[in-house]
């Protein structure tokens, strides 16, 4: 929902710490001059005028919810500006769903000022090379929805994650930066707890790990100082390199 969540008074709503203004969490890699999205939520604008992301080479997304696709028609300047399709990287699940939320986009008769998405749809587990970036993908589960993960480089991008196979680890093997959700102290049925999260990236033997997609009953600073030191709480705004 974001942070401040819309009529909340909790610590955490009403801090003044920046680091508990948190966005819908979504990722950018920035690789030659190329800029590669991850996910595209309701809070893109802001974000892509916050980073002053003045073009797109690709989208990855993860799933179809909400909070990771509201963004979509927000991608239209890029089309204006460069007037060609924007390669899309998604499982067979989420093209599905992105037909009945966002059926213009894949209507021909519909205006050309929508967004145009080129779209690859992926298998469970496998990889692909797009625009020049080579992207190792991998599926897990929430609830019901089907989640696609992404490795670049010695970089994991895991959100949104409850169920998974083993098989993901295979995938992992050797990562240096992981980012991986954690939605509180307590697990949902949808998502992991903190606790789980760190058990996960210690099983994946990240070197560093950061936590995102995190709720609004977590306060960064208090959460920072207890966790593990090669796990960090996620901010707005976080910048780090990856070796590809």
């Amino acid at each position: 929902m974001g942070i401040p969540v819309i009529g909340c008074d909790c610590p955490v709503c009403l801090s003044e710490s920046s680091h508990n203004r948190r966005l819908r969490p979504s990722g950018l890699i920035r690789c030659d001059g190329k800029y590669f999205m991850i996910d595209c939520g309701p809070d893109f604008r802001q974000q892509a005028l916050r980073c002053r992301i003045d073009h797109l080479d690709a989208l990855l997304l993860t799933h179809t919810h909400y909070d990771h696709i509201a963004g979509i028609d927000d991608l239209r300047p890029y089309f204006f500006k460069n007037n060609r399709s924007l390669p899309c990287l998604l499982s067979e699940g989420s093209f599905q769903e992105l037909k009945k939320h966002y059926d213009y986009l894949f209507d021909n008769r519909a205006s050309r000022s929508s967004p145009r998405l080129q779209y690859e749809v992926l298998k469970d587990f496998g990889a692909i090379d797009v625009e020049g970036l080579h992207v190792k993908y991998f599926s897990f589960n929430q609830c019901e929805m089907k989640v696609m993960g992404f490795r670049i480089g010695d970089f994991a991008y895991i959100t949104d994650i409850r169920r998974y196979s083993d098989e993901i680890f295979l995938f992992l093997e050797g990562v240096q930066q992981l980012v991986v959700s954690a939605i509180s102290h307590t697990a949902s049925k949808a998502h992991l707890s903190i606790k789980e999260a760190i058990a996960f990236a210690n099983k994946a033997k990240a070197r560093q790990t950061w936590l995102t997609h995190i709720g609004h009953h977590v306060d960064h600073e208090a959460m920072s100082p207890l966790l593990p030191a090669n796990i960090h709480m996620g901010y707005d705004g976080l910048e780090f390199k990856i070796n590809l």
